[in-house]
């Protein structure tokens, strides 16, 4: 794995997060110690400003009760701690630009992470990450969606809510409702990669004793908003109109507030490395 890797390398472990948003995803691979010791060069970029202007000081307040010191640079912040510095850049930037601008100057990374990332860019964007990897370095694609969204108790209107909604992302500059199988499928199709993982990342949302335990109530009516949008800037035609859509959402936004909605959704974790480097001739 990526500690292996950065035995074999000379200097820091490169990192490469695109989408990166607040920084969670830094935070996940020290809790689960996937980051090895020694030094780590991370670059979280991110096109929203808004998530990229949050993410160094979501960091520092996460490191406050944990065995890291949190120092911050003028371009994001060091993480010190057990053994490791995980030094995080922070870019403001359209990942594929960026990774462009990066090759025009040999720069290249040993570990490319994309999370819910593959659904909302197109298939060229994948090879262009894919390709910024030193060799037998190792890209990750974990939570890209792949084609299931349901709610529970079933409503008549059910399976129409879910074809509009998947044609809306379908619509999108580079939204894709099947991203997980057509990123596996174009993930295979790479000259020399190899695919290590794939696994489902399902997202089960459901009460419990009539409520919800956590902040899933709170992420329930984001998601129901979120499909109200994609439905409003749609022409549904005759399949779903406005009174049957209507019914649809109050029926759902009433069984958050009663404890009574469930949410599914499907999606993969894509996992493999970079071609090996050129056998020396002989």
């Amino acid at each position: 794995g990526l500690h292996g890797l950065a035995a074999e390398r000379d200097g820091p472990l490169r990192v490469l997060e695109v989408g990166a948003g607040i920084g969670t995803m830094v935070e996940r691979l020290l809790e689960w110690e996937v980051l090895p010791e020694g030094p780590v060069e991370y670059t979280a970029v991110d096109i929203d400003p808004d998530n990229t202007a949050a993410l160094s000081g979501r960091l520092r307040a996460w490191a406050k009760p944990r065995p890291f010191t949190a120092t911050e640079r003028p371009d994001g912040v060091d993480l010190d701690g057990q053994n490791r510095r995980v030094s995080v850049t922070v870019e403001t930037a359209d990942a594929a630009t960026h990774v462009a601008d990066a090759g025009g100057r040999d720069q290249e990374w040993d570990f490319v992470i994309g999370m819910a990332f593959l659904d909302i860019v197109d298939g060229g964007t994948l090879a262009t990450l894919v390709s910024a990897l030193a060799p037998d370095g190792y890209w990750y694609f974990p939570v890209t969606f792949d084609g299931g969204t349901r709610f529970g108790p079933d409503h008549p209107a059910d399976d129409a809510v879910e074809r509009q909604y998947h044609r809306h992302m379908d619509a999108k500059p580079g939204g894709d409702s099947r991203a997980g199988q057509h990123a596996l499928d174009r993930l295979r199709a790479l000259d020399g990669v190899t695919v290590t993982g794939v696994a489902g990342s399902d997202w089960a949302v459901y009460p419990r004793d009539d409520a919800y335990p956590a902040d899933e109530a709170y992420f329930l009516r984001y998601i129901l908003g979120t499909v109200e949008t994609a439905l409003g800037e749609l022409d549904r035609g005759d399949e779903l109109d406005d009174a049957t859509l209507d019914d649809w959402l109050q029926i759902r936004r009433e069984q958050v507030a009663a404890g009574e909605l469930v949410y599914l959704t499907h999606q993969l974790d894509l996992l493999g490395r970079a071609p090996s480097p050129p056998s020396p001739e002989r």
